[in-house]
């Protein structure tokens, strides 16, 4: 295996190629991208749900492995998942009853997480086929998506145009940025929900890995996961993690929702982009750095996930808006207007110590 000082296709353009993924059961054909940096690792994404397929980095020895947790298949995602490195919209995280009220009016969505709405709905971004476009140059490689949501599509308001670049680069760098305009008012708040486990996709639970967020609050929740409104220092808390901790150190502290599944508050302007987060496998030696726009980053630890995978075989950091903002005026909007657009870039960098 190659090291990471080793750049065995410096000189040339990164390689990105396509390949059929499946096909959807009424026959559509689903594209597998891979996207091949100077260095020789590798990222792959699918139009179906602009979904993250693998994460391919080497850990300190060399040893290339997958990352990021999901299927070597379509037919995986097909059925009912967790949404595994899926592009969520057009509201990712909860809405409280499933509904909101825009300019006077009323709007119910789908109830799809016990009484809330979840992440888009029924039918959300993450289970339909974006239209793609390879984006290659010397230094990066990428793939920008792009899905019109039509007015009303599970209860929004609103034609949306949304479009999802992803970049991969020599310096094992993961962006992505998205970007959305509206024909009348709306709400929007768009995440990657990629499971990450620095050790490789196979080596079971990520509790020992050590994570570190630049947060220093939390949003405080119902018994249902709905914010109260209340901003909640981190300090004295199970999810204090503003020096390196064991994932798994202070875990069991939340029985409630047999895990981490918290939403917090990124350090700094919203807007700007600025480090969040930084994951390290000891194990392995691989590091994730995480930098965000966004004025929050959910927190999940995969508590829920089941065969092929353990419970905790991954982690998430979605990074977003709060959960259920249109019923909470004093967070920041997520409301959209015809003549503006949503704009949001977060950035993983991969490295090894």
């Amino acid at each position: 295996m190659r090291s990471t000082k080793d750049k065995p296709f410096e000189g040339r353009e990164m390689l990105a190629e396509r390949n059929e993924f499946g096909r959807t059961p009424d026959g559509q054909v689903v594209t597998l991208f891979t996207l091949t940096n100077q260095r020789g690792y590798s990222i792959q994404l699918t139009d179906y749900g602009a979904i993250l397929v693998s994460v391919n980095v080497p850990d300190r020895a060399g040893k290339v492995a997958n990352i990021n947790l999901g299927y070597t298949s379509l037919d995986g995602y097909l059925t009912r998942h967790p949404y595994f490195g899926s592009t969520v919209g057009r509201f990712c995280n909860r809405i409280a009853a499933g509904q909101f009220t825009l300019d006077g009016r009323t709007y119910k969505l789908a109830i799809n997480n016990g009484p809330n709405h979840l992440h888009g709905g029924s039918v959300g971004f993450d289970k339909m086929i974006w239209c793609a476009t390879e984006m290659n140059s010397p230094v990066a490689a990428g793939v920008q998506f792009h899905l019109r949501s039509n007015d009303g599509n599970e209860g929004y308001p609103g034609n949306l145009d949304v479009v999802a670049e992803y970049s991969w680069n020599d310096a094992n760098e993961l962006a992505f940025t998205f970007r959305a305009t509206t024909d009348k008012p709306t709400i929007v708040n768009l995440t990657n929900h990629a499971y990450w486990n620095l050790g490789g996709v196979s080596s079971g639970a990520v509790l020992d890995h050590q994570l570190q967020l630049n947060c220093d609050r939390f949003l405080a929740v119902d018994e249902t996961l709905i914010p109260t409104g209340e901003f909640t220092a981190v300090s004295g808390t199970p999810l204090d993690f503003q020096s390196l901790r064991r994932i798994g150190e202070r875990i069991a502290q939340l029985p409630a929702t047999k895990g981490y599944d918290h939403c917090f508050i990124v350090d700094g302007e919203a807007g700007s982009l600025r480090p969040a987060a930084r994951a390290v496998d000891p194990a392995s030696g691989r590091v994730m750095e995480v930098l965000t726009t966004q004025p929050g980053m959910q927190l999940y630890t995969g508590n829920h996930l089941e065969l092929p995978f353990v419970q905790h075989a991954g982690f998430c950091l979605e990074t977003q808006h709060y959960p259920d903002a249109p019923n909470h005026p004093s967070f920041p909007t997520t409301r959209l207007n015809p003549g503006e657009q949503f704009e949001q870039t977060t950035v993983h960098r991969f490295s090894v110590e």
